[in-house]
C-alpha cells in the first residue's frame, strides 16, 4: 500500500496532481451549483496510464464530507473493486461507486463519470416518458440519452451487465426513479454533457406546469444536436464553460487546491 498519508503536488506524479486538482474543482461547482445531496453522490476520474502504468485507478471524494469540503489531496485513490489504494482515513461508499465502476470498466472512453439527484433530475427520472424533446436543451441531446431502470440501491455487481447493455455506449443517462448520469473523455466534457440534461430537465419540470409543450420534430433535433458546439472538441468541448465556472469557485475560495 502507499504508505503517502496526504498526496501533494512534490510527492505524487505531476499527472496525478492535476487530476487531483481538477476534480476537487468540479466537486466546488457542483457545491456552488446546488448539485449536491448532504455528503452522497460522486465524479470520479480515472487517472491517466502515466501514473498507473496501464492499471485502472481512479479518483473518488471521500465519504463523508461534503462536496465543499473536497480538497485535491483528500480524494481517495481506489481501484476497480472501491479499494483504497492510499492511507486516507476517509471510507469508500460502496454504494457509490458500483455504478462508476461498472461504466468505467466498461466503457474505455469513460474517463471520467458524474452522477446527480437533483429535484428537477429525478423527477424527469420518475416519469414514464423521461426526457421530452421540447426545448433547446433537450434537443441538443438527441440520440444521446440513454435509460437504465431502477433496481434499488446500487451495491450489487451484478446490475453492471444491465447497466452497460442499457447505456449501449450513450454518453449521458436518465437512471429511472433514481437520478442523472454522465460519463466521457475528459471532466469538462462529461460535465458540460450533464449540465445540458440538468437544464433540459430543469426546463421540463417548469413546462409541465403550463400545459401541452410544443414538439421538436426529430429532424429538427437531429440538426440541433450536430450543431451544439458545446460537445465539440474544436471548441474546446466543455472545457471553457467548466473553466469560466472554476473562476467563480476561486473567487469564492480557493482551498479545494491544497
Amino acid at each position: 500500500m502507499n504508505t503517502i498519508l496526504k498526496p501533494t503536488a512534490a510527492n505524487v506524479h505531476p499527472d496525478e496532481w492535476q487530476a487531483r486538482v481538477q476534480l476537487a474543482a468540479c466537486y466546488r461547482v457542483f457545491a456552488m451549483l446546488g448539485w449536491t445531496e448532504m455528503i452522497y453522490n460522486h465524479i470520479t476520474v480515472r487517472l491517466p496510464d502515466s501514473v498507473t502504468n496501464g492499471e485502472k485507478q481512479f479518483l473518488i471524494n471521500p465519504f463523508g464530507l461534503h462536496y465543499s469540503e473536497v480538497t485535491a489531496s483528500n480524494l481517495l485513490k481506489i481501484d476497480l473493486q472501491g479499494k483504497k489504494l492510499d492511507n486516507n482515513p476517509w471510507p469508500v461508499n460502496p454504494a457509490g461507486f458500483t455504478v462508476h465502476a461498472a461504466i468505467h470498466d466498461g466503457l474505455p472512453d469513460a474517463h471520467c463519470v458524474m452522477h446527480t439527484h437533483t429535484t428537477a433530475g429525478v423527477a424527469v427520472a420518475c416519469t414514464q416518458s423521461g426526457l421530452a424533446q421540447n426545448n433547446f436543451y433537450s434537443a441538443q441531446l438527441h440520440d444521446m440519452v440513454a435509460y437504465h431502470d431502477f433496481e434499488g440501491i446500487t451495491i450489487h455487481a451484478d446490475e453492471a451487465p444491465r447497466l452497460l447493455k442499457n447505456i449501449a455506449g450513450k454518453p449521458v443517462v436518465i437512471l429511472r426513479n433514481h437520478g442523472l448520469l454522465a460519463w466521457g473523455t475528459t471532466l469538462p466534457l462529461t460535465f458540460v454533457r450533464l449540465w445540458t440534461l440538468q437544464r433540459a430537465c430543469e426546463i421540463q419540470l417548469a413546462q409541465s406546469s403550463l400545459g401541452p409543450a410544443i414538439a421538436v420534430p426529430e429532424a429538427v433535433a437531429r440538426k440541433t444536436t450536430h450543431d451544439s458546439f458545446q460537445f465539440d472538441a474544436q471548441f474546446g468541448a466543455g472545457q471553457d464553460v467548466f473553466d469560466a465556472l472554476v473562476r467563480q469557485v476561486d473567487r469564492i475560495d480557493i482551498s479545494y487546491q491544497n
